[in-house]
């Protein structure tokens, strides 16, 4: 896929994950004991040979260029093509709203010029709020074979919740041509359109200067739903394990679920390497009063206490006597001797003193933002 430029909207912002993006964007919230979320998608991209990939950015976006930095552990630190940060006010005549996008045709009109100079023909887009391990060589083999003008990435199932009520579903038929889009409809929500998509980089230039021109900002229903009928539309079916991070209760259950083996099997082992920032650090010291089972640990933590189906990042230390169960604890958090905790996402550089007794629930769990002192 050398012949395809990535973009990635790194900015998306949920209001039930706020209180993990107070101080970052959705792309960099850390996952899995030692990722970010970004690292999937990104890595889903340089594994399916795309070599230049930028990433359009609004606010809060230092963490995520510390995270990234040059792109080296992706291989994308070249003296041609590699990664480009995409900051807002690239498009001075956009400069009153260039931090505040509308929708993505608005925040493509504000990269212009990165889009024009890419020599390459085809461009994928996609959110940064995914968690798959895929490659995109057979969704672009299907766009080419159909002669498609657009092809969309969707995933069935049954996506009844209200954290997908900003999604968009597709109907489809047997050719997998789509032929309606909804945005929240009240039935049929079976073929979640995930927010990624392949199309030509000359119709897509075409249809940001015919947006800019008519003062229209959202790609699903200014593009997607305005063109249906005109327009080559079709979808593509991700079989692989995938996951959508849009509210703190997803984002609790897709790190547990990487206590399951098969899911853990698929997304780090059967598949191409998730890539992410190397941070060197000791092997992890097991005491001999501690007790652990079900749970993932990152290098670098000193475990005393005792750690159940938890997820455990780099630098956390369980000291004697606590008890993290049903868990996530994020980079240098500190579980002081006593304390009990259950269902509790703490963010990182946590510490809870002595004797103290955290409880939430699977669907409800506690969130501690990040420094915070219990």
């Amino acid at each position: 896929m050398k012949s395809t430029l990535g973009i990635i909207f790194t900015y998306k912002y949920e209001e039930d994950l706020k209180t993990l993006t107070q101080l970052r964007s959705i792309a960099s919230i850390p996952f899995g004991g030692r990722y970010r979320i970004i690292d999937f998608i990104l890595s889903s991209m340089v594994n399916s040979g795309i070599t230049k990939i930028g990433m359009i950015t609004r606010t809060n976006y230092s963490s995520l260029m510390d995270h990234v930095g040059s792109g080296k552990e992706w291989d994308l630190a070249r003296k041609k093509d590699g990664l480009y940060i995409l900051p807002p006010f690239s498009n001075p005549a956009s400069v009153n709203y260039a931090t505040n996008f509308r929708g993505r045709m608005e925040a493509l009109a504000n990269i212009t010029n990165f889009i024009r100079r890419s020599s390459e023909e085809y461009v994928l887009m996609t959110d940064a709020d995914m968690i798959t391990n895929m490659t995109f060589d057979d969704m672009l083999a299907q766009h080419i074979e159909k002669n498609a003008d657009i092809t969309l990435l969707y995933k069935k199932g049954n996506f009844t919740n209200e954290s997908y009520s900003q999604f968009c579903f597709l109907s489809l038929d047997e050719d997998e041509k789509v032929t309606d889009v909804t945005i929240n409809p009240a039935m049929d929500r079976n073929n979640l359109s995930v927010g990624t998509l392949i199309i030509r980089k000359s119709l897509l230039e075409s249809l940001i200067q015919q947006c800019s021109s008519h003062n229209l900002y959202g790609f699903r229903r200014d593009v997607l739903q305005a063109h249906l009928h005109d327009l080559k539309i079709y979808g593509y079916e991700c079989r692989n394990y995938f996951n959508i991070i849009t509210s703190i209760a997803s984002y609790f259950d897709s790190n547990m679920e990487l206590l399951n083996d098969d899911v853990r099997r698929d997304l780090f082992i059967d598949n191409n390497s998730i890539f992410t920032k190397i941070r060197d650090e000791v092997p992890t010291e097991y005491r001999n009063d501690s007790v652990v089972s079900n749970s993932l640990i990152a290098d670098g933590c000193l475990i005393e206490g005792t750690v159940e189906n938890s997820i455990i990042f780099r630098g956390v230390h369980v000291r004697k006597g606590a008890i993290v169960q049903n868990s996530i604890l994020m980079q240098d958090t500190e579980i002081q001797s006593g304390s009990q905790i259950n269902y509790v996402i703490a963010d990182k550089d946590v510490v809870i003193r002595q004797n103290r007794k955290l409880f939430g629930y699977q669907k409800f769990p506690t969130v501690l933002s990040k420094g915070s002192l219990v």
